[in-house]
């Protein structure tokens, strides 16, 4: 695959590359959403539809979004319960994922799992509520015990700006780290991480 810098760039060429794929045998699914309208800007669903599901031949009933349009503990109720009614497998009563493929931010949140959000961090539910905390957007995610109990787990990570964070969780040895990303630790695999070289130029 050709260099990734940013989720639409990814897609674009997962499309492209993937043409010819079975699509019809795979589900997608959602790590987190914004609380918007899937036609919103900022819809996380909404690019993966622009520059992904747009472009290759899938069925609508393989993709499972999060409505980021309706009020949102109701919805992440609904979309736990969804998880837990479509994926056969289940460990611990959470749904088990083949593969989920996260980002991480500069302050080192991944999904919607923000640094000191102590509510989201160690909630036992399938999704919570997030806030973001500067904007105050509201925000729909997985939790960390599901995020841990797929089968595959890879980090993306691109860009210079990240590289500070990335320094300081790899070099990390305090395992009270308040960085999200760094309590991600399967329970089936060791964790992936992919990196470009500007990302991973401070390591």
């Amino acid at each position: 695959m050709t260099h990734i810098v940013n989720p639409r760039l990814f897609f674009k060429q997962l499309a492209q590359d993937g043409k010819n794929a079975s699509w019809q045998n795979v589900h997608f699914y959602w790590g987190d959403e914004r609380c918007v309208p899937e036609n919103h800007p900022e819809s996380n669903f909404g690019m993966t539809k622009k520059y992904f599901f747009d472009r290759i031949d899938i069925p609508d009933q393989n993709l499972h979004r999060i409505k980021g349009e309706e009020y949102p503990t109701e919805e992440a109720e609904r979309y736990g319960r969804q998880l837990i009614q479509s994926i056969s497998r289940h460990e611990n009563n959470y749904p088990v994922f083949d593969w989920v493929i996260l980002g991480l931010g500069e302050d080192g949140h991944t999904a919607s799992i923000f640094p000191r959000d102590e509510t989201v961090i160690h909630s036992k539910k399938i999704c919570e509520v997030a806030e973001h905390p500067q904007t105050s957007q509201k925000r729909i995610t997985l939790t960390l015990p599901v995020i841990n109990s797929a089968d595959k787990i890879s980090f993306l990570v691109t860009g210079v700006i990240k590289s500070n964070i990335i320094k300081e969780i790899f070099n990390s040895t305090d395992s009270k780290s308040i960085y999200p990303a760094t309590m991600v630790q399967s329970n089936n695999n060791p964790v992936e991480w992919y990196l470009d070289k500007t990302a991973a130029s401070k390591l």
